[in-house]
């Protein structure tokens, strides 16, 4: 790359951020442009601020967080510092929230963030202006503080312009040039800038910089109110900008920060307020910046009386300045990065917050260059939101669920609550004659547990625990006794929304499964097969199930609308571009599993001659029907049980269903939902792609090394495999059990050999069969050995835990 020319359309903290680390990486040929003057554009980074508070229930927002600490403090201006490290406070007003606070202690020590729980007091005296009756206690995180995004910029600038970069002010883009495919060059309202890869950090007029190249961008910029409080006495001859800490109180959605003799008070109380592109003022039309809308009092009033009653030295510093900042959200949170699939060439680093800016242009500028980040991005991949989330009403609708929801407690099984029942699988209203509960994965209402079943978990009291309180949210009592049903008899599964399903055809559709795959060897024609994607770097990229159904036909999924752009770009970058076709099938087909010890009599019964025992082994894939219905059955035992997936068309599935529901009422089959399916999962000691293990992590420390044939080579990252495999694990995934039965935990709690953090939980539940929770962990090798005991944090308290055998005999 460090030949190609570079245009990065915005000078923001992330285009310069951005900037900044392609120059150390060699990269001379940058261009980056700004439609208002630098370095204060008039954008989120011109009113931003400034609170980086690291810690995230996701460890790669945490991480892009500490990334933004470590380079703001590596930066000054002229001797002006760009970060000041004055740390961060969260208190808790409701028991609920304090109980919260303990959960994000232990999210901390999993994501490796110093923070301590405080009592009342020591929260007053880490911030003297608040009243300690009103909290339950707080919780600290030493490093985070106070960022100066403009400082940073200029010196980020400064540094790229001294290596070639140039920067260009009042230039506005008109439009982007795409020929075959990917980008060629910039048009401005000055000239036309030539561009082999164009960066986009636009901030909040993204989407109207992708609709020129052809390309959606899923953000939504939100009005969000900021004050600034006359001068108080408590900071008479202040001189310094800011001593105190951070302050979130997020029971009544505020924030607050020291400035000089003032107080900086943030607020998402107010009612979600969503602005067009188009509504945003062009630089010069109004006295303020674009990205300052008037002032909206009404919505401020109840704002200004909580934050007075925690900081009561407030009541007498009333507000001297306040605005509607705007800045970006997206319809899950989380910012919108990478290489657009429509376009080549055209990147994407949208609705990252001052917070995560300069880890977003680290990550953003090793992508770019080595073709793989340092940390794992899939979760803020451009390429996740697939066809259904892209349209205006969606994207308004969920960004303003999201600001709405931005500073609850949220429980990790919670679904959104709008712009539901989007994507139906043609199974929908039996479960819902079911009593079904319904989740949404990937688009699609899927069914968690159903109601019918409840009854049948009263017989099975003794091997389903109660639940109480956080645990009790989002579960039934109906999932284990599916869960239970599943191993005794039967059980049927909508899998519809767990995977894309497409069709790969052509000439040359073997050798590409080769070379994108570490298996796929042997294709026989009539079998399904399994194998992992792999980066460049030998981490995992995904797991890819085919069918093959000749040589140059094969039926295959995979986990989602990532990992299917990655088989796209690699099909485009390969010898086989010009002779394999790839379909996609999801919308228009659908999939049941049938699971249990009486799932043969249950196949046989629907059809007695097609499914005649000891005509199928393992692996097995046929096109046939089951009465009038078209189906492709595959024979796949899974989670140590008897299984058959059938796949059809939409149209075709609710009668597919009720044929099966009608051979198998003799049988004992019922209806199983999402949470049974995961919890015999664990029980089986299956590893999960996305949950357990991601593109950080290769085979061999997830130890899923089966996946990988062995003596194959020439596949996408089998060098790198070859390398990491001889340097041996730096951590690995393991299966623990929680010693006590009545003990249910959540997910990414710490796990610890004594005093010393030892990794992290990944996928959790309860094993209805065995009795108690099992979880997956990744752990050090040193803790990582079958049978020791060790200790999970979970809401402040610690609980012992042993460590398994990685796989059941049931799984093997």
């Amino acid at each position: 790359m460090s030949d190609q020319k570079v245009v990065i359309i915005g000078a923001g903290v992330v285009g310069c951020s951005t900037a900044y680390f392609l120059s150390q990486k060699g990269i001379r040929n940058i261009t980056v442009l700004e439609q208002g003057p630098l370095f204060e554009t008039g954008g989120s980074t011109s009113h931003a601020p400034g609170l980086v508070f690291q810690l995230n229930g996701s460890k790669t927002m945490t991480r892009l967080a500490s990334e933004t600490v470590k380079c703001f403090m590596s930066l000054d201006l002229d001797g002006q510092p760009c970060f000041y490290p004055v740390g961060g406070l969260e208190v808790a007003a409701t028991p609920e929230r304090w109980e919260e606070l303990k959960r994000k202690r232990g999210l901390a020590v999993s994501w490796g963030i110093e923070a301590s729980l405080l009592t009342p007091e020591q929260c007053a005296g880490h911030f003297p202006l608040l009243d300690p009756s009103r909290v339950y206690g707080g919780l600290h995180v030493a490093t985070d503080g106070i960022a100066k995004p403009l400082r940073a910029v200029q010196v980020m600038a400064r540094y790229a312009k001294e290596r070639g970069a140039e920067f260009y002010g009042n230039i506005e883009v008109t439009g982007i040039e795409v020929a075959d495919g990917r980008v060629t060059a910039v048009k401005t309202n000055d000239r036309i800038y030539e561009a082999d890869v164009v960066l986009c950090c636009a901030g909040m007029w993204g989407p109207k910089i992708g609709r020129m190249a052809g390309v959606s961008i899923p953000l939504q910029p939100m009005a969000h109110q900021y004050a600034y409080t006359s001068p108080l006495k408590e900071f008479a001859d202040e001189t310094e900008e800011v001593r105190l800490p951070i302050l979130r109180h997020q029971d009544r959605s505020l924030y607050f920060r020291q400035i000089f003799d003032g107080i900086g008070m943030g607020s998402y109380q107010h009612r979600p307020i969503p602005v067009e592109v188009e509504q945003i003022a062009r630089h010069g039309e109004t006295e303020e910046m674009p990205s300052v809308q008037p002032f909206t009092p009404e919505d401020f009033g109840n704002a200004w009386q909580d934050a007075t009653q925690l900081l009561p030295a407030l009541k007498v510093a009333p507000v001297k300045r306040a605005i509607n900042g705007l800045f970006s959200f997206t319809p899950d949170e989380m910012p919108i990065l990478g290489e657009a699939a429509k376009v080549k060439g055209f990147w994407v680093a949208e609705a990252v917050w001052v917070t995560h800016s300069a880890g977003v242009g680290k990550a953003m500028a090793e992508w770019m260059v080595d073709g793989v980040p340092d940390v794992d991005l899939e979760v803020c991949d451009i390429n996740r939101f697939d066809s259904y989330s892209q349209s205006p009403a969606y994207i308004k609708q969920r960004c303003s669920e999201a600001f709405e929801k931005v500073y609850n407690i949220h429980h990790p099984l919670e679904p959104a609550d709008s712009c539901r029942n989007m994507r139906l699988s043609p199974f929908y209203a039996r479960q819902k004659e079911l009593g079904a509960q319904f989740t949404e994965t990937n688009g699609w209402e899927q069914a968690r547990w159903y109601g019918a079943n409840d009854a049948m978990a009263a017989g099975r009291a003794n091997n389903i625990p109660e639940r109480a309180g956080w645990e009790a949210r989002y579960w039934s009592r109906a999932a284990g006794a599916e869960h239970l049903i599943a191993l005794e008899q039967a059980a049927m599964f909508d899998l519809t929304a767990l995977k894309k399903r497409g069709r790969l055809t052509g000439e040359g559709a073997a050798e590409f499964l080769r070379m994108l795959t570490t298996g796929f060897s042997q294709n026989r024609p009539g079998y399904a097969s399994s194998a992992l994607m792999l980066n460049e770097r030998g981490g995992i990229k995904g797991d890819l199930n085919a069918v093959c159904l000749s040589d140059t036909d094969f039926f295959f999924t995979v986990k989602g609308a990532v990992e299917w752009d990655w088989v796209q770009r690699q099909l485009r970058q390969s010898p086989f571009a010009s002779s394999v076709r790839i379909e996609d099938l999801s919308s228009g087909t659908c999939t049941i599993g049938i699971l249990g010890p009486m799932a043969a009599d249950i196949m046989q019964a629907a059809d007695r001659t097609a499914f005649n025992p000891g005509r199928w082994i393992p692996g097995q894939a046929r096109e046939l029907h089951i009465d009038t219905v078209p189906v492709m059955v595959v024979y796949l035992p899974t989670f140590g049980l008897p299984g058959w997936e059938l796949y059809t068309s939409h149209d075709q599935g609710l009668r597919l269903w009720d044929l099966l529901w009608e051979a198998g009422r003799p049988h004992g089959l019922i209806a199983a939902g999402s949470q049974a399916y995961d919890s015999l999962r664990l029980e089986s000691r299956t590893p999960d792609y996305g949950k357990d293990y991601w593109s950080e992590h290769d085979p061999y420390e997830a130890g899923i090394e089966e996946a990988v044939e062995a003596g194959k080579t020439g596949f996408i990252g089998d060098r790198a495999l070859s390398e990491r495999r001889a340097a041996g694990p730096k951590q690995s995934l393991t299966v623990l059990t929680v010693d006590d039965p009545s003990v249910v935990i959540m997910g990414y709690e710490p796990v610890f050999d004594g005093d010393k953090a030892a990794g992290f939980i990944t996928s959790t539940g309860y094993g209805y069969s065995e009795g108690g929770t099992i979880a997956y962990a990744w752990l050090s090798p040193q803790a990582a050995l079958a049978g020791k005991t060790l200790q999970v944090e979970y809401f402040g308290r610690r609980y012992p835990v042993t460590v398994a055998a990685q796989y059941s005999v049931a799984a093997k």
